[in-house]
Parts: C-alpha cells; structure tokens; sequence
C-alpha cells in the first residue's frame, strides 16, 4: 500500500467526530500555551500525559500533534505583542515583529506569522508523508550495533545543540541515564539504585520524570522570576494584510520552508538554525523599501522566521517516528507519550500500528487548517489572555501536575519523586543546564544498554562489533562531529577576534 492510499486511510480515522474533537482541544491549548510566556508546548504535553492514559492512543497523539503546532504558532503572538519570545526559536520573530507593532502594525505581523505558518506547516507536513516511508525502508536494514550508534548520535546531538556548552549537556545526560537505570536489570533480573524501595523495582515512570522536569522544573523557575506588575501589550486589532504585504511575504513564506524543514529532520538541527538562516536570507535579499525597513519592522523578516519554525517542527517528526530519535524538547516529551503507551517509534511502528501514525499525520493537516481559523480572527482574544496574573497560573501548573501524577498509581512515593524531579529541574534551570537530554537519556538510555549488550553478544564479546556496519561507522562519525561541532565554533570564533585585538592595539 502506497503513502498516499495510508495517508487516505489516516484522514479516514482523523476525520471522525471524536478525533476532530481531539485535534480541536489540541490547537486551542496549544495556541494557549504557546502565548503565555515561559509556557511551550513540551511542558504543555508533560502535564497532559497522566491524564491520557484512558484516552485511545489514536486520539491522544492527535491532541498532542495540535498542541505541538499550536505552541509554535501562539509563540509568534508573544514575540510580537510582547517582545518576549516564548521559545528559543521564536527570538527572530520579535526582532521584526515587535517593531512592527509598535508602528501600528501588529495585525499585519501577526497575519503574516498566522498564514506563513500555515502554508510552511502544509508543505512540510506533506514532505513528511514523502520521507518518512524512505526512511523506514532504509531503517529496516538496521542491526542491533547500528541502534546503539543511533542512541549515541541522539545523545551527542542533542546534549551538544540543546545546550549552552557540551559539558552542561552532557552533565544533564548523566543525570537522565542514572534515572533510566533505577529498577530491575531485564536481562539478569537483579535490582539496580532501589534504595531497598519495592516501588522502584519497576523504575521511576517516565511520565513523573517529564512532568517533574519539564513542568513542576519549568513553574518553580519562570515563579521565582516573576514581577507582579502585568507585562505591556501592544493593542491589536483583528489581523489582516493588505495587497503590498502579500507581495513581500509569499517568497519568503517558501524559502523559510525550505529551509527549517531539512534542519528539523537533522538531528541536532532544530528550529533556531533555519529561523536565523531565513532572517539573514531575507535581509540580504531585501530591496527598496523592504530594505530600508530591516531594523525597524520589515515584514520579510517576520513571515520567512515563522515559516522556517513551523517547517522545522514537521521536520522533527521524520526521525522521531521512523528512528525513535528525538531532536527536540518537545520531540522528547513526544517519545514519553509513545513510551506511555508502550509503543516504540521506528519501523515497527509503520508496520503494526499503521492506523495511529497516519491518523496523526493527517491530524497535522487538520489541525494546521484549524490554527489558521483559530488565529485570524481571534488575535484580540490571544492578546488579553497575556493579562492572566502569573502567580495564579504557576499555581495552578503546580497543583495540576501533583493531581495527574498521583492519578497514575494512587502512589505517595510518585508525588515524593515529582518534587525531588521538580526540584532537580529547577536547579538544573538555575545553573544552565538543559533538561531535554535528562529526558532523552531516561527514554533511550534503556535501549542503547539492551542493543550494546545484544551487538556484544552477538560479536562473542569482541568490542570491534560495534564498528562492524557501515551504518553504524557512519552515525558514530556523525556522534562525534556533533560533540566537536561547539569546540571548533568557539576555536574559529577566538581565531577570528585575536586578529582584531592585535590590530587594534598596534594602532
């Protein structure tokens, strides 16, 4: 059966009352979240997850697919109204954005983002239908030493990218593969970091792990940050763009497109490449008046950023379900939700629940359509929910994820954890340390330790079995580029100042 005849059969199962109810809940809480400041979609689908255990997996992942679009379109409206980027890769986008606004131009900035989400998250969530299939045909072919290199590219990738050095992102890695080996050992059976407590012999949920990390982590740090006056909002009207605005926004709809969704599908690549790469493309590409704008609220440099950022988040989608390797905080929080469930993105997952993965690509489409409606006319309404007192919504957070996750088991040794996995997220935000790789670390950790041991077994203990496959000699390089990547930026960074330095001091 074809991808398109699949893809069919998706929008067959997506197209049901329950499951556009879903994807409706998802893009409204995603828009939500995505507007609030210190609020994304990661932490958003982490709160979700202890309460979606009686909810059919089909629909659970369409919610959680509208909540992952929804956050990167709300994330424009803050940047805009509000200069204050919700997620890293919104940061372009209130360069220009905000300007914009300032000028009176807040309803154009905010249609141009809306619609440019739009058409990149179409286009790309199209070209996802395409790869992924390639990548599962190619995935199938892999041996047990090629996942555990996999694993280690994932580790590198993200510990390297998601952070401000490599040895913060390994540090929080350390911490999420120490976590992963709490329980029992599958293959001798003996109890490992239990402490001599019956209630870790089967691990800590990952579900406690993300919601304490992400969430509690996150609404601990952005409260003990919080001033109590209520932020400055630009007014905005209903948003809009004229016939000029069209003209100078379409090609750089498109470009941004080109752009974020091959860096999406790289792991390691993200969202914050493509949208600097877009806004430096149009910038330089700007003519006229267009040019004399960059600086002071161009257009360009709104509609090709948000293109770039919501072709990206499809293009995250590509490794995390053919390989099960995540590129993002979000992506992460994604594959807890698989693990929830107990099912393991890669080609099996193609393969035996054919019906989840394309309803969810299809609910990509359907929830893209929704966005564009949900934020056109709304913009006013997205404007005054930035008004809420943020001591009552951290509250809430707080309250919301101690319920979910003692909802899980009835457990008081889950909620014990959920504070001291809190607390540790908290902690690791204070000092600079990523949380995606802890997450990351936890999930994959488990299954690069079963696939060493599998590769190990298999090679009659010979270590050399590890680079025995081209594949696997191929990821490992691509490991190790990723680790060396920081290290060489800052060598040619320090190369490139000290010629000025000496030049100025002679003169």
């Amino acid at each position: 059966m074809n991808s398109f005849q699949l893809l069919l059969d998706g929008f067959a199962g997506a197209l049901t009352p329950i499951n556009l109810m879903y994807a409706l809940i998802g893009v409204t809480l995603g828009t939500l979240v995505g507007v609030l400041p210190g609020i994304g979609p990661a932490m958003t689908v982490a709160l979700l997850l202890p309460i979606t255990f009686t909810v059919p997996p089909t629909s659970a992942f369409i919610m959680f697919a509208g909540i992952y679009y929804g956050g990167m379109y709300g994330g424009s409206t803050t940047s805009i109204l509000l200069n204050t980027p919700g997620e890293s890769s919104s940061m372009i986008t209130a360069l220009e954005g905000n300007k914009m606004a300032r000028r009176g131009r807040a309803a154009q900035a905010l249609a141009t983002a809306a619609i440019g989400s739009f058409v990149a998250g179409t286009i790309a969530t199209a070209l996802l239908v395409v790869a992924a299939p390639a990548v599962v045909s190619f995935a199938i072919a892999f041996g047990p030493e090629d996942y555990f290199a996999l694993a280690i590219l994932a580790f590198t990738a993200v510990s390297s990218v998601l952070s401000r050095s490599v040895v913060r992102g390994l540090a929080s890695l350390g911490f999420g593969l120490v976590i992963g080996l709490i329980g029992i050992d599958q293959q001798t059976g003996q109890a490992r970091l239990t402490l001599g407590m019956d209630q870790l012999l089967d691990g800590v949920d990952v579900v406690v792990v993300a919601v304490g990390l992400f969430a509690l982590g996150e609404a601990l740090y952005v409260a003990s940050r919080l001033r109590h006056s209520l932020p400055e909002v630009v007014p905005v009207g209903r948003a809009w763009m004229g016939r000029t605005d069209w003209r100078r926004s379409w090609l750089p709809w498109l470009r941004g497109t080109a752009l974020g969704f091959p860096f999406g599908a790289l792991p390691g690549g993200g969202a914050e490449i493509p949208t600097f790469l877009s806004y430096a493309a149009e910038k330089r590409l700007a003519r006229g008046v267009a040019k004399e704008e960059f600086g002071k609220g161009a257009i360009e440099g709104v509609a090709g950023p948000e293109a770039a950022n919501n072709a990206s988040a499809a293009g995250t989608l590509v490794p995390l379900l053919t390989l099960g390797l995540p590129t993002s905080a979000t992506a992460a929080i994604l594959l807890a939700a698989f693990q929830q469930y107990g099912l393991q993105p890669g080609p099996q997952l193609f393969d035996h629940n054919p019906a989840l993965v394309w309803g969810m690509i299809a609910s990509l489409f359907i929830g893209n359509t929704m966005l564009l409606v949900l934020n056109l006319p709304l913009a006013p309404l997205w404007a005054r929910v930035l008004r809420i007192p943020r001591p009552y919504l951290y509250a809430g957070i707080v309250l919301f994820a101690a319920l979910g996750v003692y909802a899980l088991n009835g457990s008081v040794v889950d909620l014990v954890a959920l504070f001291l996995l809190g607390l540790l997220g908290y902690a690791m935000r204070r000092f600079g340390l990523p949380v995606a790789p802890a997450v990351i670390g936890l999930i994959l950790g488990p299954m690069a330790e079963i696939q060493l041991r599998r590769a190990l077994a298999i090679g009659a203990g010979d270590v050399t079995v590890l680079v025995s496959s081209p594949i696997a000699v191929i990821l490992l390089l691509l490991a190790l580029l990723a680790l060396l990547a920081p290290l060489f930026r800052k060598l040619m960074e320090r190369r490139h100042v000290e010629p000025v330095m000496h030049t100025s001091r002679e003169d």
